[in-house]
C-alpha cells in the first residue's frame, strides 16, 4: 500500500490550479477571483456572498476582497435580497458572462491536455474512487 497517497493527490491538485492559475492570469484573474466566477456561475438560484463563501470552502470575510475587486472589474453586481435584506445577492454582470466564456474555454482546454492519454474507462474510474475517498473522509469527520 502506498502511504503516501494523499501527498500526490494533493501535488496533482496543487498543479492542476498552478497551470490553470498562469493560463488564466493574462485575462487580469487570480485563483481566488476566477474560482469564484467559476463557482457561481455552476450554482442554481439566488446566490448569496454566505452561499458562495461556503461553496468554495472559504470564510465570508475572506471571499469579500475578492467580490470587490470582481466587482471593480465590472464582472459581478452585489444587491440586497429581496427575501431577506441582510443578504447580499451574487450577480453575474454581461462582462462576467463574457469573461466566464473565455474562462471555461481555458479551463477546458487546460483539462484535456491534462487528461491526454487516459481512457475514459481509467477516467470514471479514477473519479469513483475518489467519490468513495471524499465519502469516507465526510464520514470520518464527523465521528472525531
Amino acid at each position: 500500500m502506498d502511504h503516501a497517497l494523499g501527498e500526490k493527490l494533493g501535488r496533482v491538485s496543487r498543479l492542476w490550479h498552478s497551470v490553470a492559475d498562469r493560463c488564466l492570469h493574462p485575462l487580469g484573474l487570480s485563483h481566488p477571483r476566477w474560482t469564484a466566477l467559476w463557482k457561481l456561475s455552476h450554482l442554481d438560484g439566488e446566490v448569496t456572498q454566505k452561499r458562495l463563501a461556503e461553496a468554495l470552502q472559504i470564510e465570508l470575510a475572506s471571499l469579500m476582497r475578492t467580490l470587490g475587486q470582481l466587482e471593480q472589474q465590472g464582472y459581478i453586481h452585489r444587491q440586497i435580497s429581496q427575501h431577506d435584506k441582510r443578504a447580499r445577492i451574487v450577480l453575474l454582470t454581461e462582462s462576467g458572462s463574457l469573461i466566464l466564456g473565455e474562462i471555461e474555454q481555458r479551463i477546458l482546454t487546460i483539462r484535456q491536455a491534462l487528461l491526454v492519454d487516459i481512457d475514459q474507462l481509467q477516467l470514471q474510474q479514477f473519479e469513483q474512487v475518489l467519490e468513495h475517498i471524499a465519502s469516507n473522509a465526510l464520514q470520518l469527520d464527523k465521528t472525531i
